[in-house]
C-alpha cells in the first residue's frame, strides 16, 4: 500500500522573541530548521490530542514525554556502566498508568469500575516490582527502595489475608 505524501500548506505567525529563541535552540529529533521543528511539535500535539481517546496512542505519547529521561539514563549507563532496574520499572509502570488515565473517560459506573480495576492492577504490579527490588535493589542508590517502603510494609502487615493463603 502506497501512502500519499501530505500536501504542505504555508503557515505564517508572529511569536514573541523569547518563544522564537526557545524554538531556535530546542533540540527536536528529526528536525533541524524552525519549520521542521514546528511540523514535528504540531504532530506531537495532534497525537497528544488524538491519543486522549486511544490507549495505544496515549501510551506512545507518554513514552515520547519520557524520551528525554530514558535517553539520559542510557547515556549514564553507557558512560558509567551503571543501570537502575528500579528506575526502568517505575518508568514503564508510570507510562502505562499515565496512558490508562489519559485514554479514559468512562461513560458510566461499569466503565469506571473497569478503569479502577486496570489502574489498581497496574499500581499493584508496580508495588510488587518495588517489593522485589527491596531484597537487593538494582538501583543507583541500593538503599532507595528499603528507605521508602518501611511504612508500606508496616501497613501491609495489618491487612487481613483471605483464608487459605
Amino acid at each position: 500500500m502506497v501512502t500519499a505524501t501530505p500536501t504542505m500548506e504555508p503557515l505564517s505567525a508572529r511569536i514573541p522573541s523569547d518563544l522564537y529563541l526557545w524554538l531556535a535552540q530546542l533540540q527536536v529529533e528529526g528536525a533541524t530548521t524552525n519549520s521542521d521543528k514546528l511540523r514535528v511539535l504540531l504532530g506531537q500535539l495532534k497525537r497528544q490530542h488524538d491519543g486522549a481517546f486511544d490507549y495505544v496512542a496515549a501510551h506512545a505519547w507518554a513514552r515520547e514525554l519520557t524520551h528525554r529521561l530514558r535517553e539520559s539514563l542510557v547515556r549514564i549507563e553507557g558512560k558509567e556502566g551503571r543501570h537502575s532496574e528500579v528506575l526502568s520499572q517505575l518508568i514503564e509502570h508510570l507510562t502505562t498508568l499515565m496512558a490508562l488515565v489519559i485514554s479514559q473517560a468512562p461513560p458510566d459506573a461499569a466503565a469506571a469500575t473497569q478503569l479502577e480495576d486496570a489502574l489498581v492492577r497496574r499500581a499493584s504490579l508496580m508495588g510488587e516490582a518495588l517489593l522485589r527490588q527491596a531484597t537487593a535493589a538494582q538501583a543507583f542508590d541500593p538503599q532507595v527502595v528499603q528507605r521508602h517502603l518501611g511504612g508500606s510494609l508496616a501497613l501491609f502487615r495489618t491487612i487481613p489475608h483471605p483464608q487459605g493463603d
